[in-house]
């Protein structure tokens, strides 16, 4: 059995992402003898978010006006060509934790501020894939072991708004999740059905179809209502039933509506469409989506307060918890110390995962882990700024997470982690689970 697997090479590169940003590609080779001959090589790309929580780890980007307008990411790549790589080099990489314990340490901060994320990351990522590949096994198996098999529930973006489309829609991410079958391919089809539906609606109404970052629609629309009669609609079409086939999740991205000064969230196309200025306070944020909930199926609410507001979440949670998914993103950054404090506050009952928030693949899995035990749920998540990397497919499987958010069935950076779980799920066979996280 192989119980020692050396790290023999690490080589990063400045790629460029969903939005034609930089980022992190980093190759790991490990394995017995010279490179190349008994060895394996791995390689994993860093995807990057454009609402981001002022709580996530640091994505190092250097600042060159002149070059990719300042976002450039070759800071970050030097650091894994020179300090990772003699961090790392000859260490064991089938010990995932202790690798990541050495990108921490090598670090030196709690938000990876020297090194930043975006290179510790790419490394963490790559070194299990390696690890993987070299026991011969899937991803997946590698890192959940061999009782993973349980395909997640998409959380399919089809309508975008806020920081992921230039619209009037003020809410960041509407999303259906399949609920109603047994398997993720019927699943998947689903979903596909009602985002071509929803197509020739917007058409049909003289309505833009053109696509935010994540895939989804960004029509111009009067408000979240409209949005929410609109994907109703599309699912009726589809010949599915809302609320028993077809729930609906809305990510609210409250923390980018909020203005700090005013302590109110300011709905700009909302004050658009109606030529007066929208705001409402957090108990009038609660209370509206609370009528939200009660007039169409929502079974999830993700970011419906900012971030830094622990008394407003903690009353989100006790008007709409009971019934209600309440997922923290901003909130807790994958953070097992900020999940920790919203577990001993009651706010919120779910965690969203995005490997690149915190840093390392160990990170992650221990926020999965404590959510999980404190009887939250977990939703793995991509960014608006993704890549060709169908990492975080494995990893939904691998933590038993159930659901997943990945974007529209559109662009091939959000289609790779969906054909990722079709193939995952044609290698489980009958072992393959699907099931609704809320039944």
């Amino acid at each position: 059995m192989l119980r020692y697997l050396p790290i023999r090479k690490i080589h990063a590169r400045q790629v460029l992402d969903s939005r034609g940003n930089p980022t992190v590609e980093v190759e790991v080779t490990v394995g017995e003898g010279v490179i190349g001959i008994n060895g394996y090589t791995a390689r994993a790309m860093v995807p990057s978010g454009a609402s981001t929580g002022k709580f996530e780890a640091v994505e190092l980007r250097d600042q060159e006006k002149d070059k990719y307008l300042g976002l450039g990411v070759e800071k970050a790549v030097q650091n894994v060509n020179t300090k990772i790589a003699e961090a790392v080099l000859g260490e064991n990489a089938l010990n995932q934790m202790y690798i990541d314990q050495i990108l921490q340490y090598t670090d030196g901060t709690d938000n990876k501020g020297n090194l930043g994320a975006n290179a510790t990351l790419g490394v963490s990522m790559a070194v299990a894939r390696a690890s993987a590949m070299a026991m011969r096994i899937p991803l997946y198996q590698y890192l959940g072991g061999c009782h993973a098999s349980r395909l997640p529930v998409p959380m399919m973006n089809i309508l975008n708004g806020g920081c992921h489309a230039d619209n009037t829609v003020d809410l960041q991410e509407f999303m259906i999740m399949p609920l109603g079958t047994d398997c993720f391919p019927e699943a998947l089809r689903m979903s596909a059905e009602i985002y071509q539906h929803l197509k020739c609606i917007l058409r049909q109404r003289n309505m833009n179809t053109g696509v935010g970052d994540e895939g989804g629609f960004a029509p111009d629309v009067k408000d979240s209502r409209q949005v929410l009669e609109l994907i109703m609609e599309a699912i009726e079409k589809s010949g599915y039933q809302p609320g028993k086939e077809i729930g609906i999740a809305i990510d609210a991205a409250a923390s980018e509506l909020y203005d700090e000064e005013r302590g109110v969230y300011v709905f700009p196309g909302e004050s658009q469409m109606t030529g007066e200025e929208v705001l409402r306070d957090s108990g009038e944020m609660i209370h509206y989506y609370q009528t939200l909930a009660q007039d169409f199926p929502v079974v999830s609410l993700e970011d419906g307060l900012h971030e830094d507001d622990w008394e407003g979440w903690k009353n989100l949670t006790k008007a709409l918890g009971s019934h209600l998914q309440l997922v923290g993103d901003d909130l807790f950054v994958t953070n097992i110390k900020r999940l920790g404090c919203g577990i001993r506050l009651d706010a919120a009952n779910a965690i969203l995962i995005k490997v690149n928030q915190i840093g390392t693949v160990t990170e992650a899995l221990d926020a999965v882990e404590m959510a999980h035990r404190a009887g939250y749920r977990s939703v793995i998540s991509h960014r608006s700024g993704e890549t060709e990397d169908p990492f975080i497919a494995d990893l939904a499987v691998a933590t038993g997470a159930g659901q997943i958010k990945t974007g529209a069935p559109c662009r091939s950076e959000r289609n790779a982690k969906y054909n990722q779980l079709l193939r995952i799920h044609e290698h489980l066979g009958g072992l393959a689970i699907y099931q609704n996280p809320f039944s």
